[in-house]
């Protein structure tokens, strides 16, 4: 490394109760020039808890194009930085990891501070094999992309690891009831903190728990660990190797109507009836005979 540079601490925070926090987190925090953090006013209800008074900046996802230069050319400087995100390890879904690629493009010194992470948080609390395991991160917004990354885990024999919001958690439960219904998993809410809950089951169980006491807070999904050879090779939507054309032939001729078929098509492949509806004009509004 470059002498007279500074160095980028990766200091971990905690997710929910701020006892976690590390001696030697607190000690980096009071000592670095500079704090980088995803919240600042999260971090700053962290620093007051603590009485530390070192400056902040914001770095987070919309501005690290202009922030990620800023940080280097004062590492650079000299500075030593502390990069935090809004709870947790930096550089776990989060902007952290790409500060940290810069600096190690800049060859400056990188020095983590390890401590909470909500993955390792829940992959311990759910129970499961922890030999090896898949973290995954978040789970696409889209209902297609959705489906396609349940689908690979649903293939994937190690104990799995996923993000979820409250707000999406309901239809991604309905998709693992579609696509691994037998799968044992765990839904851990709002880990460390006053409300955490651990809840355990097959999806359809959990799916029913969910939709009684309306999803609230933080999710991370822990889906358990499965011998190969009770995994299908596939896990594929019906028609999946098709064309939406030869998709909506099939259909046809397991005696749908044209527009049901076309629902179905959209449905299956997460895409407007639209762009299904343009595939099938030139087909027959009947079954064939």
């Amino acid at each position: 490394m470059t002498q007279g540079y500074g160095k980028l601490f990766v200091c971990a925070t905690p997710i929910g109760n701020l006892e976690d926090i590390t001696l030697r987190a607190l000690r980096i925090l009071r000592e670095v020039d500079l704090i980088a953090a995803e919240d600042t006013r999260r971090t700053r209800q962290l620093l007051a808890h603590f009485d530390i008074h070192t400056p902040l900046i914001s770095y987070h996802q919309h501005n690290t194009a202009s922030r990620i230069p800023e940080l280097i050319q004062r590492l650079k400087s000299g500075e030593n930085i502390a990069v935090v995100s809004d709870a947790g390890t930096p550089g776990i879904s989060d902007p952290g990891q790409e500060l940290i690629q810069a600096a190690i493009q800049e060859d400056l010194s990188i020095v983590p501070v390890p401590g909470p992470s909500a993955v390792i948080t829940a992959l311990v609390a759910a129970g499961y094999d922890t030999n090896a395991f898949v973290f995954g991160g978040f789970i696409p917004r889209s209902r297609r992309g959705k489906r396609e990354a349940l689908e690979q885990v649903a293939r994937e024999p190690r104990t799995t690891v996923l993000y979820e919001t409250p707000h999406r958690l309901l239809d991604t439960l309905r998709l693992c009831a579609e696509v691994m219904p037998e799968r044992d998993m765990a839904v851990c809410r709002e880990l460390t903190k006053v409300h955490e809950e651990v809840v355990r089951g097959k999806p359809s169980f959990l799916l029913e728990h969910f939709e009684e006491n309306s999803p609230r807070g933080e999710f991370v999904l822990v889906f358990s660990a499965v011998d190969e050879s009770s995994i299908p090779s596939a896990v594929e939507e019906p028609g999946e190797e098709l064309t939406i054309e030869e998709r909506l032939v099939e259909l046809l001729e397991q005696g749908y109507d044209k527009k049901t078929a076309i629902k179905t098509v959209a449905q299956e492949r997460g895409i407007p009836k639209r762009e299904v509806y343009s595939a099938a004009i030139n087909l027959p509004a009947s079954p064939p005979k």
